[in-house]
């Protein structure tokens, strides 16, 4: 209630006070790996620096290449505006994701830059250091959307870096002569190697922030968490970061995986892609412009290579060995992550359809899904299916996390059901990335009627994941208490208007919704927003 009204008040007081105190007071300069920066502190104290290349632009021959060190400078740096988001089909608005969630500034192929948020006055402070890796379905997004803002974090005691990485075709083809020129056998990935040489940048220079590299959690959100997931599991990113957040990865936590290919058959479809461009080696692929790697192949075409592989280098391969032991985990959903139904012809959903969906889904257990979740009337369809795909994520987190536990040691799951107040189009409900602007507690960057609770929750799911960066604990002294997960329990936490632990389902549902389940494989393919 606090946070609400001293928001209120703020607002107030600069909507008085005019734009000279936005822009306050200083450009701080730190030394990092290049050269000097200088960065812009606002009114709370906080020094932005933004647009910091991590890597050399991979243009030209460093086209489809493993990112290489950034050129050095003379002089200082500003560090005053994002560098361009990598390549891609710019889009701004797709309901719900409106443009706060969507809009990443210009786009190019000159795009390995980062992001950092600190309010630490000194490199002695060694404050927990969360860098956040956004979804797109590893096609689209940037470090610069509104909505990942780190002002307000940073300002509470973290240091918060986002970057950018490949996307699309750029960042994921893989292809023969690729794996040819490469001294390691591999192609694709290049995405996952751009997260990674951030990371390795973090690792070495967050200290001139105030940062700690020793406490390095990464965060991601759908995309972004199957990326945190590949990063927990790739040897090239061990030691370079100590804690891990996965929000929302599809397929992480479905266990609905869209099928894995060896690195040969990727290869082979990245022959096919290419060639309906009208390239037939590596040198036509350089010579492409990059709005005809991002173009559609039309209904029927080749798809575009878009999903980390698994390549034996940056990622185990197929068949490998599971790990033994990896970082602790935050882990979980959004109550509506899967989607909302359309009410509208011809896709609305029948009694009929619905049955039939559940016979093909879980053969001799559709008897006992349809008695757990009956319908009457077409009416009773929709919300029925909305109400069995919450129920089924709560299961799946439950059943994905007894393996991840063995490993991780302390995995912490939650349920995020907290929907959006939206008068004009409440049936997105908690959708899926919603969560990411209760997480950075930037509602002010997206225009909603919001309510009281919504600053709780922004206040308690922020609070949760910085307390978690800082000692592997997400519970803290006023927060209400987040239990570790256990096997046998079947507990998870509920964020949103209630706050505690709440069961992941009965065991009719689990017995019916553990079929649906599809052991995971090494890596993931699956994609989201």
């Amino acid at each position: 209630m606090n946070r609400y009204w001293n928001c209120l008040l703020l607002g107030t007081i600069l909507a008085g006070a005019g734009v000279g105190l936005v822009r306050a007071a200083g450009e701080p300069a730190v030394r990092v790996d290049g050269g000097e920066l200088s960065g812009y502190t606002d009114f709370n104290g906080v020094t932005s620096y933004k647009g910091i290349p991590f890597a050399a632009p991979p243009v030209g021959r460093l086209r489809w290449q493993a990112p290489q060190p950034a050129a050095a400078w003379t002089g200082r740096r500003k560090a005053d505006h994002f560098g361009n988001a990598c390549f891609q089909n710019e889009s701004y608005s797709r309901l719900p994701w409106t443009e706060p969630y969507m809009e990443q500034g210009p786009v190019s192929e000159d795009c390995l830059y980062l992001n950092v948020w600190t309010a630490a006055k000194s490199p002695r402070e060694k404050r927990p250091v969360m860098v956040f890796i956004y979804g797109g379905g590893f096609n689209e997004g940037a470090g610069s959307i509104a909505v990942f803002d780190g002002t307000e974090l940073a300002r509470r005691g973290v240091v918060l870096v986002t970057l950018n990485y490949r996307v699309g075709p750029l960042g994921f083809l893989v292809y023969p002569d690729l794996t040819k020129e490469s001294e390691h056998a591999s192609s694709g990935n290049y995405g996952l190697l751009d997260q990674i040489a951030a990371l390795r940048w973090v690792h070495n220079n967050i200290a001139a922030f105030g940062g700690d590299p020793d406490r390095i959690a990464i965060f991601g959100q759908s995309a972004g968490a199957i990326s945190v997931y590949d990063l927990m599991q790739s040897p090239l990113a061990k030691g370079l970061f100590v804690r891990a957040i996965a929000e929302s990865g599809p397929g992480l936590l479905s266990g609905n995986i869209l099928g894995q290919a060896s690195l040969a058959d990727r290869e082979q479809a990245g022959v096919r892609w290419a060639e309906a461009k009208g390239a037939h080696s590596l040198a036509d692929l350089r010579a492409m412009a990059p709005e005809q790697t991002a173009a559609s192949n039309g209904r029927g075409g080749p798809p575009a290579p878009n999903s980390p592989v698994a390549d034996g280098w940056v990622l185990p391969a197929l068949g490998s060995a599971p790990p033994t032991s990896e970082v602790s985990l935050i882990v979980g959903m959004v109550a509506d992550d899967f989607g909302v139904a359309s009410s509208a012809p011809p896709q609305r959903p029948t009694v009929a359809s619905y049955q039939d969906a559940a016979q093909k889904k879980y053969g001799d257990m559709s008897a006992d899904f349809l008695k757990l979740y009956p319908v009457s009337t077409d009416d009773d369809v929709i919300p029925m299916q909305k109400t069995a795909t919450r129920d089924q994520g709560r299961v799946l987190i439950d059943v994905w996390s007894s393996n991840q536990a063995k490993i991780s040691g302390k995995v912490y799951t939650y349920y995020f059901d907290r929907p959006i107040p939206w008068p004009a189009h409440p049936e997105f409900g908690a959708f899926h990335t919603s969560d990411v602007t209760y997480v950075f507690e930037n509602l002010g960057a997206v225009a909603r009627p919001w309510e009281v609770v919504d600053y709780e929750v922004a206040d308690a799911v922020s609070s949760y994941w910085m307390n978690f960066a800082a000692t592997g604990d997400p519970n803290s002294k006023g927060l209400a208490v987040w239990p570790a997960y256990k096997p046998d329990a079947h507990l998870t936490m509920e964020i949103g208007a209630k706050m505690g632990a709440m069961p992941t389902g009965s065991t009719p549902e689990r017995q019916v919704f553990q079929l649906t389940y599809v052991q995971r494989p090494q890596q993931p393919s699956a994609s989201g927003r």
